[in-house]
């Protein structure tokens, strides 16, 4: 069984090691391959490349515990010689302003997917926080390219017009990164059943997040996780589904962004200050996997949803 969380979130300080070596709680919760971002929402060019630039010296230099992954038969030799594989990604188009070209710099570096925007609209298309006036001509251009190298369009944090313009466009199948169903928790972030059954149809992946805000009033109990999974499985089928728990490992950072930005997002700023935001752990997925197969899911399906979903994209889109 190949385990693959498709989102995770180290502080973005290209300076600070500190929570580096967290990334081994990966590894010890049986975690083959996971997905680490380097940049989101207002960010621009130069801290997604400072970002790449830290967190690649700092992987390589310990190549008896990590490995850089590019191809799905890199994901495959991590698992084998029991090193966490390791590749980047993108929250939202500022990452590349006006420069088509950047996609593929970024593609080079190790970034394999990117979203589209993050919250609120941007050159490429509008945000799900935000009225979405849908997919820009740029935007277009940007599926495109992304098309072209190899990098999957993601869909999460973007506003349901463009997302739905995105699926359409894309000559590849798309993914929700991390993001769960509105069905069952009513908030901009979530997706609708639309959307899910779009995603799928085109062959994409919707990836189960484990943010509280978005499983319900900072709900971070497996079985809700596992609820989301089976509606999504229920919805779209067990070929697209995953997991993409968008653990945060700076929580008190975080919570201090939202709270100060409510334009970025919403509501959820004066709900952090009652509740906070808590985060199902990357621990917590065995006991996930677990409680899957007790409300009936096979093993191969289990495999399916922890990762082989996953994996199959990569083998078909990655270059």
């Amino acid at each position: 069984m190949i385990v693959w969380d498709n989102h995770t979130c180290l502080p973005l300080r290209h300076d600070d090691e500190t929570f580096l070596p967290q990334l081994e709680r990966f590894r010890q919760a049986g975690v083959d391959v996971v997905s680490v971002n380097v940049g989101f929402g207002p960010q621009g060019i130069e801290p997604h490349v400072r970002m790449l630039g830290h967190l690649r010296r700092w992987l390589a230099a310990r190549p008896d515990r990590y490995l850089i992954v590019g191809t799905a038969a890199d994901v495959e030799r991590a698992k084998a010689t029991r090193r966490l594989g390791v590749f980047f990604d993108v929250e939202g188009g500022n990452a590349i302003a006006d420069q088509l070209s950047l996609i593929e710099f970024y593609y080079d570096l190790g970034v394999r997917w990117m979203s589209i925007a993050y919250n609120l609209p941007n050159r490429l298309g509008g945000g799900c926080m935000r009225p979405d006036d849908g997919l820009t001509e740029f935007g277009e251009a940007a599926i495109a390219e992304m098309n072209r190298v190899g990098m999957i369009v993601c869909c999460s944090h973007t506003g349901p017009r463009t997302v739905m313009e995105a699926i359409e466009r894309s000559r590849d199948p798309v993914i929700f990164s991390h993001s769960n169903p509105r069905a069952l928790w009513d908030h901009p972030r979530n997706v609708t059943d639309e959307m899910i059954s779009a995603c799928a149809r085109r062959g994409g992946v919707v990836c189960v997040n484990g943010v509280g805000l978005f499983l319900g009033l900072n709900d971070t109990r497996s079985e809700t996780f596992v609820r989301n999974v089976d509606y999504v499985a229920r919805l779209a089928g067990i070929e697209h589904v995953g997991v993409g728990l968008d653990y945060v490992f700076d929580s008190e950072e975080v919570e201090l962004y939202v709270r100060g930005n409510p334009e970025l997002f919403g509501r959820d700023a004066e709900v952090v200050k009652t509740y906070g935001c808590d985060f199902v752990p990357p621990e917590r997925l065995p006991e996930i996997a677990d409680r899957l197969r007790a409300i009936g899911y096979s093993n191969a399906d289990v495999e399916r949803v922890l990762g082989g979903n996953m994996l199959r994209l990569a083998r078909e889109i990655w270059k």
